[in-house]
């Protein structure tokens, strides 16, 4: 089959799949959306002969456009474009989690600094702030106090871009200085690891040290319901550990995965891939 990779950076996950695909005869086509114009009419040359396309877009705008368009173009994209529309948007992957039934830490969202201010009040100290756009981590704020919560939704307010004046605010959950990263295609967990830190953010792109875990039936069945609520795809589900269950804080959709395959046993790029061929050859079966 002929892959299509739109992407905006070639990382080393993007140069794991690459070099599973190559090595197994596909043809793989890179694109590079910077340099695409992309018509509401045709699809760019890019796109002739390909045959499913994979989204690898590193800015979360260009992922939500360019998968509209592609789909447009009738060509399979993954992920589509309404479960990356949900997952890019914190406040959307919120709702959907809890539409469904999926355990998920209370969250409110509010618009300006008054209401903020109520609800981290009603959470009680500490709580999370959180943008409403973004990954690893960034602009995330832990609120100890309300002199804390007073200067930092002042300065949030005093930022030009309107996703700032979408206030974002969760409970604090107290994890066991870990969380749990699960990778999974179509709610399938391929892996899973666990992200460590004495920092309350275990991010790994924010040095949090990272093994491999087991997926226990709970985990599995968590997993399969996050991934159902946003649309399925290749995912990355983030749960939180509460006592004897589980919370699922995020569901990702243009999910990393070269920290989880250095630590796993399973070769994260070749499951990967194998989903890519089922879902090439059912778009197949179905055209």
């Amino acid at each position: 089959m002929n892959v299509g990779v739109i992407y905006s950076r070639i990382r080393r996950d993007e140069k794991l799949l690459l070099s599973e695909l190559r090595d197994r005869g596909h043809e793989v086509t890179k694109i590079d959306v910077r340099k695409e114009r992309f018509s509401v009419h045709e699809p760019p040359e890019a796109f002739d002969d390909v045959d499913i396309v994979v989204d690898r877009c590193l800015a979360t705008s260009r992922s939500r456009y360019v998968t509209r368009f592609v789909e447009a173009y009738d060509i399979p994209v993954v992920n589509d474009p309404e479960t990356a529309a949900i997952c890019a948007d914190k406040a959307r992957n919120s709702l959907a989690l809890a539409e469904a039934g999926v355990p998920t830490p209370r969250t409110e969202v509010t618009f300006t600094k008054e209401s903020a201010m109520e609800s981290i009040e009603t959470f009680g100290y500490p709580c999370v702030l959180k943008p409403v756009i973004g990954s690893w981590g960034r602009l995330m704020a832990k609120i100890d106090s309300r002199d804390a919560a007073e200067a930092i939704l002042e300065h949030k307010e005093t930022l030009g871009h309107y996703e700032h004046k979408v206030f974002y605010i969760q409970e604090f959950v107290e994890k066991p200085g870990r969380d749990i990263r699960v990778l999974a295609t179509d709610g399938e967990p391929i892996a899973a690891m666990a992200r460590s830190s004495d920092h309350w953010l275990t991010n790994a792109a924010r040095g949090a040290q990272t093994e491999s875990i087991e997926i226990t039936d709970e985990m599995a069945d968590f997993v399969e319901r996050a991934s159902d609520a946003v649309g399925s795809g290749l995912l990355g589900v983030d749960l939180m550990e509460t006592g004897d269950s589980y919370t699922v804080h995020e569901v990702n959709h243009t999910v990393e995965f070269k920290a989880l395959n250095e630590v796993s046993e399973v070769d994260v790029p070749a499951i990967v891939v194998d989903w890519l061929e089922s879902r090439a050859q059912l778009a197949e079966v179905t055209a």
